[in-house]
């Protein structure tokens, strides 16, 4: 069984998880997009967008460039808006 860094804690429900959905979120909402229009750019359900969007599902890294790129965003930007909050 694998071991956890002693300063790297669990990001689900973290305040840094639940900026990371607002984000998400408003990404979503000022492209304009459903979750069923993200979703079908993703080529996923629409419960796979409203699940990670509720922090019941993490993406990972390529997941969020893919969901980026289906909100018409830059993923670096976003990114970096992240660490800036």
């Amino acid at each position: 069984m694998a071991t956890r860094s002693a300063g790297l804690k669990k990001s689900l429900n973290s305040a840094d998880h639940r900026r990371l959905l607002a984000l998400l979120i408003e990404t979503r909402e000022r492209a304009g997009l459903t979750q069923r229009q993200v979703a079908a750019k993703l080529q996923k359900t629409q419960s796979f967008v409203a699940k990670y969007e509720i922090g019941e599902r993490r993406l990972d890294v390529l997941e969020f460039i893919a969901v980026a790129g289906a909100l018409g965003a830059d993923p670096l930007k976003m990114f970096k808006a992240l660490l800036k909050s």
